[in-house]
């Protein structure tokens, strides 16, 4: 009897199981998603055993030349090692495959496809029984047609009984091609990858990672190159699908969408492709839909350089966060060294000796030029501590070690100083504090070089009373965490973001004073249940922008002598597809009337000099008790966003994802004087006017009571009577 396969456990048990009861061991350690195992297609050993042999059986093909493994093949990460697959009629494996049809994309890696929603660089299939239906009947792959592949099985003695045991009771012949995919797709839900060492070093062993692959690491999470936001913890990829610009092959036929694509995704606009897993990148050169790239030293240059439009092509909806920056020699080692680090192939399956067709299988591809995961010689394990430990940090001393000494639950004290450093805090529990003394406080000064300030990804972070300054990236960010603070925060020059809370829950910003920012000086996005307060935000382009949120309340705050004083807006093409809810209580938004200096490209580039309050799509915010003045072009406006993306500037079809208009909004309260006296030109040129209040007339329930006021139009909707809270 053939020996089975063997399953991983973790295919039978609730895959967030480990995760269920409480959070990971470090905010680096996120619960994967739910394998999506359909009710039709229980997992069972024989089933994947069948799948596996399948898998490598030219049998499926019509002339018998090639199987699934020929484009996915095991030593090859489980993709081809070609630029663009080649189908039907090819011949050899690896780089020397050649002959027959090239088809139009890049085989992509069938690790951890089973955590995926949507399948191809198109994402036209809905599972992973939809994905193998299409290469095995499309006659420009190996194109049999699913009557003739049945007649070959049950013509196969030992095929007929291992669908008989793969799929015991069913009435008629179980050999049916329903069943041919369904157990491929069985046996390609064992595919699965999460014990790098970058996975160990997120678990808690601080010694999983060399440095330079922890300083990649920090390169990675950074806000200037901004990896971590398409492919995020912990599949390193996500169900979304983005427009960067990838130039087409010069060596290919110019791709085309696939017609049975969906809206929105390869069908629309011309460009967006899915977000691949990074997950044993190194395996699976070369890069991109197209293959265009060879190694990933030439798609992070592609990246510093700003992607499509940063090489001159006309790139419409290319992502805004795909800009220009800078990367040293070593950083570019560093982010490659990480990379490296999130291999894993340790559920590789054993390439079968023989299929029951005796047909010929895939011979083993040359490897050779592709990386290997490098192992580690193993350091003293750090001191394990039983309860929260308080550090002090002095001048010349590391923060960054000091947050590792301290560990899950510690305080770390900083005296007054000047620090040079990027500090990641991975940990759960963790205070940043300053220690006052006669007036002075910490200072970390990133000289205009290193990317981010304070990275923090663990739950209940706390910083208080530092100084930060100088960065390219972000002063400080939290980024998936739950109870994040940051009082009492000076921050000059902070490069893109000064404080950056995204995909947070409970966050609270609180007396922190933010100038020089490039974008927003105060950022939320992704996130909820947030407080800012009794901040001030100057000389910005943006001084608080809440973006893509909900439950926000932004009281009390002093926004002057940005471009823009405060934005709640919702933008298309991100994870979360709401905004709602905010409240803008009690700020004095005044003067803000700077030139607009954002990166080309960015959102907040379009913000126009004199803008007061900003309201974009967003739905049921309550903007009230503000003093709103000398804003040159207007004091609050209430806008779809149609006006950021007209259907003139959507390709091929493309409907923006989320509803584009702002609905249930009330504007009431405010003390608004002197504002709209001296337009942006870019203002006037869309024939609105200057004025206190503005609306383009879009969305539903929409109210305002603003006696005294200028407005445009010049009757707005009445607030309905009782609205106001």
């Amino acid at each position: 009897m053939r020996t089975l396969l063997f399953v991983p456990a973790l295919i039978f048990a609730s895959p967030t199981a480990p995760f269920a009861a409480e959070e990971g061991a470090t905010g680096l350690q996120k619960p994967f998603p739910a394998l999506r195992l359909p009710a039709d297609n229980p997992v069972t050993a024989e089933k994947v055993e069948l799948g596996r042999l399948l898998f490598f059986d030219r049998i499926l093909s019509g002339d018998h030349q090639n199987s699934c493994a020929h484009c996915h093949h095991p030593d090859l990460g489980f993709a081809d090692g070609l630029p663009r697959a080649r189908g039907w009629a090819a011949n050899g494996t690896g780089a020397a495959r050649h002959g027959g049809v090239e088809l139009l994309r890049n085989a992509p890696t069938l690790w951890n496809a089973a955590y995926s929603e949507r399948f191809f660089w198109d994402g036209r299939a809905g599972s992973l029984e939809e994905q193998a239906r299409g290469p095995i009947t499309n006659m420009e792959e190996m194109g049999k047609p699913p009557g003739r592949i049945v007649g070959d099985l049950e013509a196969t003695p030992e095929y007929a009984t291992l669908f008989a045991r793969a799929f015991p009771g069913e009435k008629s012949s179980p050999v049916t091609f329903d069943n041919v995919v369904r157990a491929i797709a069985s046996f390609e839900r064992t595919l699965v990858s999460r014990d790098s060492r970058f996975d160990r070093y997120a678990a808690g062993d601080a010694q999983a990672l060399r440095p330079e692959e922890r300083r990649g690491l920090k390169l990675f999470l950074s806000t200037e190159t901004r990896c971590s936001e398409c492919h995020e913890l912990p599949t390193f990829s996500t169900s979304d699908f983005h427009v960067i610009g990838v130039p087409d092959a010069p060596d290919a036929a110019p791709d085309e969408p696939h017609p049975e694509a969906e809206p929105g995704r390869g069908g629309g606009p011309r460009g967006a492709f899915k977000v691949p897993t990074l997950r044993n990148i190194a395996r699976t050169a070369p890069y991109m839909h197209n293959g265009i790239f060879k190694t990933l030293d030439e798609v992070v240059d592609f990246y510093r350089d700003g992607g499509g439009r940063g090489r001159g092509l006309t790139v419409p909806l290319q992502d805004e966060r795909i800009r220009k920056f800078e990367l040293t020699a070593e950083e570019k080692a560093d982010l490659a060294a990480f990379l490296g680090a999130l291999t894993d192939e340790s559920a590789a399956p054993s390439i079968p000796q023989r299929v029951p067709s005796a047909l010929p299988v895939v011979a083993r591809a040359d490897a050779s030029g592709r990386a290997s995961p490098a192992s580690l010689t193993p350091e003293p394990a750090p001191e394990v501590r039983e309860r929260p430990a308080a550090v002090e940090v002095h001048p010349g001393e590391s923060i960054e070690s000091a947050v590792e000494r301290a560990g899950r639950g510690g305080t770390v004290l900083v005296h007054p100083g000047v620090y040079h450093e990027s500090i990641l805090v991975v940990h759960h529990g963790v205070t940043i504090a300053a220690v006052h003394r006669g007036g002075e406080r910490p200072v970390i000064d990133g000289r205009g070089r290193l990317k981010d300030g304070i990275l923090a990804l663990g739950n209940r972070f706390a910083l208080e009373g530092i100084a930060l300054r100088g960065f390219r990236g972000n002063a400080v960010a939290a980024r998936g965490a739950r109870r994040v603070a940051f009082r009492d925060l000076t921050i000059e020059e902070p490069g893109l973001y000064g404080i950056y809370p995204v995909s947070c829950q409970e966050v609270s910003v609180d007396r922190c004073r933010v100038s020089g920012a490039r974008d927003a000086g105060i950022y939320v996005g992704q996130s909820e249940d947030v407080l800012v307060v009794d901040c001030e935000v100057s000389g910005n382009v943006v001084g608080i922008e809440i973006e893509n949120s909900r439950a926000a309340r932004v009281f009390h705050n002093h926004a002057h002598d940005n471009t823009g004083g405060i934005l709640v807006v919702l933008l298309p093409f991100l994870p979360s597809k709401a905004a709602e809810a905010t409240r803008v209580i009690g700020n004095r938004v005044v003067n803000n009337n700077k030139p607009n200096f954002a990166d080309p490209g960015a959102m907040v580039a379009s913000v126009r000099q004199g803008t007061g309050i900003l309201v974009i799509a967003a739905d049921r915010t309550e903007v009230a008790g503000n003093e709103i003045r000398g804003n040159g072009t207007y004091g609050v406006a209430v806008a779809s966003l149609r006006g950021l993306y007209p259907q003139s500037f959507l390709p091929g079809g493309t409907r923006l994802d989320v509803e584009p208009d702002p609905d249930g909004n009330r504007v009431h309260g405010n003390r608004l004087s002197e504002n709209g006296r001296d337009p942006d030109p870019r203002h006037l040129k869309e024939s609105f006017p200057g004025c206190d209040l503005l609306w383009d007339g879009s969305g539903r329930e929409n109210g305002w009571h603003e006696e005294g006021a200028t407005a445009f139009p010049g009757t707005l909707p009445a607030l309905p009577a009782g609205s106001a809270r």
